[in-house]
Order: C-alpha cells, then structure tokens, then sequence
C-alpha cells in the first residue's frame, strides 16, 4: 500500500477527539454532568489514545478494534438516557460526532468491519431514541460519510498501491533484461573481439593467397578453430598461460576440451587467479603419452573448481566424452583443483 503521512493523520484525529472532549464540558455548564456521562468522557479519551496508539503497522489489531467498537456502543448507552429526545440539546449530543471520529479512524485503520458495526448501531439507536429525522438534525449522517470517505480512501490506497508493486516488478523486470541485454552485446564484442584476434591473420593470407591452403597452413586453421571454440566454452577458464598451453598440446597431437559450465561465475577475481596458475601448472605436468585432455569447471556447489582429466587411449578405445566406460581409455592423469586450497590433487 502506498504511504501516508500517519504522524499528521494521527494529529487529526487526536485534533478531533479533543475538540468532542470539549464540547461534552461546555455541555456540563448547561446541565451537570451525570456520572454515566463522565464515563462516557473516559471511555472516549482511552479508545482514541488506544485507537491512534502509534505502531509498526497500520492495521489495527482486531483486539482493539473490537474494544473500540464496544466503547463507541456504549457511548450512546451512558448518554442518551440523561437527554431528551424532543428538545434541542445542543453539545450535549456531543457523543455522535465523537462516535463518528471513532469509527472513521477505525476505518482508516483498516478494520471497516468493525467501523461499520459501530456506525449501524448508532444509526439503529438514534432512530428508537429521537426517529428517523434525527439522523439529519442530530449529525449522524455526517458520521456516516466521515466512515464512507475514509474506506473509500483505504480502498483507493489499496489499488494504488497494488498497481505500484506491479509497475515496480515490471521496472525491475525491465532492468534485469536491459542488463542481461547489455551483458549479451558486451560478451559478443568480447568474442568478436577475440576471435578477430586470433583468426584475422591467417584469414587475410586466404584471402589474399592466389594459391591453395598448404598442409601445414591446413592444420594451423585447424588449430585457430579449436582455439575460437575454446572462447566460446571455456570462458573463464582461459588466460594467457592457459592458451599458449593448450595451443602446445595441440601442436603434440592431443585432443583438448575446455569446458567452463558455469563453476567460476560466482568467484572471486583472486580466487580465478588461483585456479588459472594451477590449470596452468597442471596442464604443464601433463605427460607425453596423454592422447586427449579434458578440462572441465564443477558444479558451484562442489568443493573442486576445475577437474582436468589426461586419458591414454590403448588399442582402438576412444574416449568420446569425460565418463566414458570404454575399457580402451585409460585415465593417465587425474588433477582436482580446489576452491579452498592451493593445490590440487594428482592421481
């Protein structure tokens, strides 16, 4: 719900409650005061100092609610009896209004049941007390629109406030895809970036050579796709040393996978800087015989980063994916790098 001033609303209120306090004294100059009617006078200053009570909330606690409706019902009780019904009694009537202050507050405290109840039996006993037309003379109706008025605002509040929380979520929603947005074209440029880098020179020499590719420019190209897919699915795994390493395993003839499936997103830069030195110390101990070399980020919540796995493949194995069963792969070297030690583990 959208936020009111309550400090001002409260010294409305309190403003109100004073001024019906005032005039049931003056009445008492006229006629003396009943001890029903100072009651009455106590009963009404305790629920509008429980009724503006400051809190954290701004519903009313159906407790109080409920006990202020009771003191608003038995105002009528203890002053109406003292009165009569057929002559003009002036301030004496003081309680009507001051019911009416009550309940609108109970109102705007989002309790209109129990504001309502109040109201609805003012109204029933001011008809069996003085009739219908005292409704009018007597400022009933004025109670009744004070209440009206202050649900009608609570609604309106309400739906305002509701359509604000759904502009806002829209807003935010709005945000996130601006920023997932800008974080796609950013990458992409990245990416661009890197591969017009890496693959720039040896495409302008085929555009450029009338002659056809040689074996070993073949292979380079070879090479240079290998390495624009590594920035592509290794992404944070990747930095200089990492690159020239894997580039020189692929220059011996060794199959390698970088995989980053999201393990690193959520590290420090300091900690990325750790696990790429060990990568790279890792990749640099791998041994001659190594035919195929995966390196892969584990799941966020493992407590290894990065897994690289050197396989020898005997006979005519193939190890096809990291997993494989096939009895033809054999594991040559096994380096965990984990996230809360400086080294990692070798089988």
């Amino acid at each position: 719900m959208i936020a009111y001033p309550r400090p001002l609303l409260y010294a409305l209120g309190a403003g109100f409650s004073v001024y019906h306090v005032v005039l049931a004294f003056f009445s008492y100059r006229s006629a003396p005061a009943t001890p029903a009617d100072l009651i009455a006078v106590v009963l009404y200053i305790a629920a509008t100092v429980v009724a503006l009570r400051p809190g954290r909330a701004t519903r009313m606690h159906p407790v109080v609610a409920a006990a202020v409706t009771v003191i608003a019902v038995a105002l009528p009780l203890l002053v109406a009896p003292s009165l009569d019904p057929g002559a003009s009694n002036g301030y004496s009537t003081w309680y009507i209004a001051a019911v009416g202050t009550l309940m609108t507050i109970v109102c705007a405290r989002q309790r209109p049941l129990a504001a309502w109840a109040g109201v609805a039996f003012l109204i029933v006993h001011t008809i069996v007390w003085a009739g219908p037309v005292a409704l009018a003379t007597l400022g009933v109706v004025g109670s009744i629109a004070w209440v009206g008025i202050a649900q009608l605002l609570i609604i309106e509040l309400g739906r305002a406030g509701s359509e604000a929380r759904v502009l806002e979520a829209a807003e935010r929603a709005a945000a996130s895809w601006r920023a997932a947005e800008e974080a796609h074209l950013t990458e992409r440029e990245v990416r661009l970036e890197q591969t017009r880098a890496i693959a720039s020179d040896m495409l302008l020499r085929i555009a450029t050579s009338a002659r056809g590719l040689t074996d070993e420019e073949r292979r380079e190209c070879g090479l240079l796709e290998a390495s624009v897919r590594d920035e592509i699915r290794g992404r944070r795994l990747l930095d200089d040393d990492v690159r020239r390493l894997v580039l020189d395993a692929r220059r011996r003839g060794v199959t390698v996978s970088v995989l980053d499936d999201g393990g690193l997103d959520r590290t420090s830069e300091e900690e990325s800087r750790r696990v790429l030195s060990e990568l790279a110390h890792a990749l640099g101990g791998i041994g001659e015989g190594v035919d195929r070399v995966v390196v892969r980020t584990a799941s966020a919540d493992s407590p290894s980063a990065v897994t690289v796995v050197g396989l020898r493949t005997a006979g005519d194995g193939s190890a096809g994916a990291l997993g494989s069963d096939d009895a033809g792969d054999e594991v040559d070297a096994w380096v965990e790098i984990r996230r809360d030690e400086p080294r990692g583990s070798e089988d």
